[in-house]
């Protein structure tokens, strides 16, 4: 981003270019190149954590009562600052049924299967597959979305990918030592987000509304939705301890909440292009934060499976990601 340009002499003398309106306007041009970036490593590494937070709470909650708490808190996240915004939640029973879909593919479905899978694989593991996402999208927008065109680069980018994938999984020692039921879990988990996001671009595109509005909006049904499901099959808490208790309440509102509120804010300051590549760093976040803080094993076909994943990812993004003018998945994200 710049400033607009103002007119210039005709001849710029040294004291002009040093003048104090000219410092000025650098070191605020300074500032905000600082504080995109700040943002972006916060990002990167609140979305990272978030596997570990899932991990945290599942030693005390059942994996539908962690999706539970965090869309709940999420959704309070949101609320709050649209109530500070005075802005209104979404209106019309289409937006709202459509919502409910959406809250389904990209909220409820996915937080619970990551769940889910983290009851038997490493936290780190389940961050790698949730970089799987963009590989998942590239594969399904090839017939879902006339707009995107198979190219040699997308398609070297998913083969790409896929021998990533293999490699983590140690595919030539027969995928021993990997829990193949969390392992499926966490890939059909970043599955759910390009699904979501298709249907997103197919039905709520220009929908009226804030990105937090829709986003809130959304999270309240799939609070719904995991309610319902939590009271069918697990039974209420016995207990309620600190650090589960804690990590799923930061898993919602930050992870969740602010997480998406700051994605936002990034995309407008320096643009979709950019603002994804918070993607590439949340696998390396997920695997640093669960070998220091959990105590995971690492070994050298992870990371290096990983970069081959994000390698093939890349490859696969040819297209600007569009502006959340819907409520967007963190696939990026975000795949988170």
């Amino acid at each position: 981003m710049s400033a607009p340009t103002a007119p210039r002499p005709t001849l710029p003398t040294a004291s002009a270019a040093s003048s104090p309106t000219a410092a000025a306007t650098a070191a605020v041009r300074r500032v905000r190149l600082l504080d995109w970036r700040v943002r972006f490593a916060i990002l990167s590494v609140v979305w990272g954590f978030s596997f570990l937070l899932i991990k945290v709470g599942t030693e005390a909650y059942a994996p539908f009562q962690v999706a539970l708490g965090r869309v709940l808190f999420g959704a309070l996240a949101l609320l709050a600052v649209l109530l500070v915004r005075r802005e209104p939640l979404p209106r019309g029973r289409r937006t709202w049924g459509h919502l409910a879909v959406a809250a389904l593919l990209l909220n409820t479905a996915p937080f619970s299967l990551f769940a889910y899978a983290e009851l038997s694989i490493p936290s780190g593991l389940a961050g790698i597959c949730n970089a799987t996402s963009p590989l998942w999208g590239m594969a399904l927008s090839l017939v879902a979305l006339s707009e995107d065109r198979p190219t040699r680069r997308r398609f070297a980018g998913l083969g790409l990918g896929f021998l990533g994938v293999l490699t983590v999984l140690g595919a030539w020692q027969g995928f021993s030592g990997v829990d193949a039921k969390g392992t499926a879990f966490a890939l059909l988990a970043s599955l759910c987000y390009p699904i979501g996001w298709i249907y997103v671009r197919r039905t709520l595109a220009g929908t009226p509304g804030s990105p937090a509005a829709l986003t809130g909006g959304q999270l309240m049904l799939s609070t719904l939705q995991l309610a319902l499901v939590s009271t069918v099959f697990t039974s209420a808490p016995a207990a309620f301890p600190l650090w589960p208790t804690l990590s799923v309440i930061a898993l919602g509102a930050l992870g969740t909440g602010m997480a998406l509120q700051m994605q936002y804010g990034l995309v407008a300051k320096v643009g979709p292009t950019t603002a994804q590549m918070v993607t590439y760093f949340i696998p390396v976040v997920a695997t640093t934060a669960g070998v220091l803080v959990l105590g995971e094993q690492l070994h050298w076909n992870t990371p290096v499976g990983a970069a081959i994943i994000l390698a093939g990812a890349a490859l696969t993004q040819t297209r600007p990601a569009p502006t959340p003018s819907t409520p967007a998945a963190p696939s990026t994200p975000a795949g988170v």
